[in-house]
């Protein structure tokens, strides 16, 4: 007789840490594999930089269209047709779908290999899952480490000096920046306490029994290097959402936390993220494997005035109201202004001068497909899902929610079938131009 649905992870191993390693460590190259090919059915991943446009530390940015058609259409012909049409004839872009965690039956925080790499050289901690490697080419991820931006201390630039923020060294870098609760704070943020695949229990990912992981491993520097994740708050596993790390640049004008939770503060969404995401949502298995109960008048409160220092980026092309100085801007861009503005509709979620409504809205993609298994994850309907930021758009790739998206000229596809935009060729073009000045 088969056991009902659950909401709840096992507690008591039935398996011994030796057995799970080596079984895991088997299955490993063919779910590698199943998700390399994945991706390369979905996407053109060749490396193709945008001539004369960078990240805000110099990384190129990956341009074009990546997102592959199916056979015999183009971005017009679908463009033109009604959702009805597109799933009917089974024409939606198989890079529009929700993408799986590599292995979404499992799940599990997964850190590309530069930062596993600096943490190891820094800190001499280890976040190597056994099971699985991070496998989306480094020229799609936002760049290492990235540059820190203060709203307190404009005039300082980078803060960063070039060095990803860590336990060893954030006291020499920000002593006689920050005040004390604010060093305190930022002490918390890189000091690694226990996860799901990071602990000390047979139940872990890592070889080692671990120390665990830091609020800045995935949101290094205060912004993002596109670690993956499962959200915790989805069941069952089949149906959770591929988290793409979002940066913390500007959470001090955001209303909304977690891409669907909706929390309404910092300090509720450090607090959830500590206490339960970093377990699945799941505090019976957070007890168990170390979970890190925070003092909220304090610690939560420090943590979170720290993130609310992380400033966008400069945007030297951008006015005081956020519209573009015309003295500065290119004809291209402009023009891109006037469609982000006008026909493509952007500026109804993304008002500026920090393009967001601070709302959530349901695009409701799946008018366009029917619901099928991709690897694991179940590609249905999304739900409402919160307006990020669009300052600084270009320092972080891939793009929505869950990263189905490398570059913005796919994100420009995207929403020209969801809205309904009818853009033309030269019209999405601009419109990319005027998104690199943000």
């Amino acid at each position: 007789m088969n056991a009902p649905p659950s909401s709840y992870a096992p507690v008591v191993d039935k398996e011994s840490f030796t057995s799970t390693l080596k079984r895991m460590q088997g299955e490993k190259s063919e779910i590698l594999q199943r998700h390399k090919t994945l991706l390369n059915q979905r996407y053109d991943l060749s490396n193709r930089p945008v001539k004369g446009v960078t990240m805000s530390g110099g990384k190129a940015v990956q341009g074009g269209v990546r997102v592959k058609l199916p056979r015999g259409t183009s971005w017009e012909q679908l463009a033109k047709m009604s959702p009805d049409d597109v799933m009917s004839k089974g024409l939606w872009p198989e890079g529009f779908y929700p993408l799986p965690h590599p292995n979404q039956n499992e799940g599990g925080m997964l850190f590309p290999q530069f930062h596993i790499d600096a943490i190891k050289e820094q800190e001499d901690r280890d976040l190597t899952r056994f099971d699985l490697d991070f496998v989306l080419p480094d020229e799609f991820l936002p760049e290492f480490p990235p540059p820190i931006f203060l709203t307190t201390r404009p005039d300082l630039g980078d803060v960063s000096q070039g060095k990803a923020v860590t336990l060893t060294n954030f006291y020499d870098l920000f002593n006689g920046i920050l005040n004390p609760k604010q060093l305190e704070g930022l002490r918390l943020l890189v000091t690694p306490f226990p996860q799901q695949q990071f602990n000390a229990t047979w139940d872990r990912r890592s070889i080692k029994p671990s120390q665990g992981v830091s609020c800045l491993d995935c949101h290094i520097n205060g912004h993002t290097n596109a670690a993956t994740h499962l959200v915790g708050d989805i069941r069952p596993q089949k149906h959770r959402h591929r988290i793409d790390t979002p940066t913390l640049r500007g959470v001090n004008i955001q209303r909304l936390f977690g891409s669907q939770r909706a929390l309404k503060s910092v300090e509720d969404f450090t607090e959830f993220e500590q206490r339960a995401a970093y377990f699945d949502g799941d505090p019976v298995i957070a007890t168990k494997k170390g979970v890190n109960i925070l003092e909220r008048g304090s610690q939560v409160h420090f943590m979170a005035e720290v993130q609310e220092l992380f400033d966008f980026p400069p945007a030297p092309k951008l006015g005081l109201l956020g519209r573009l100085d015309k003295s500065k801007a290119t004809e291209q861009e402009i023009r891109g202004e006037a469609v982000f503005f006008g026909k493509g509709q952007c500026s109804v979620c993304h008002t500026p001068p920090y393009f967001t409504d601070n709302l959530m809205h349901n695009l409701r993609a799946e008018r366009f497909f029917k619901p099928k298994m991709i690897n694991g994850r179940l590609a249905s309907a999304d739900g409402p899902i919160k307006t990020f930021p669009l300052r600084g758009i270009k320092d972080s790739p891939p793009y929505l929610h869950d990263g189905r998206l490398m570059t913005l000229d796919d994100t420009v596809e995207f929403f020209n079938l969801v809205l309904g935009t009818q853009l033309t060729e030269q019209e999405k073009k601009d419109l990319v131009a005027y998104m690199y000045t943000l």
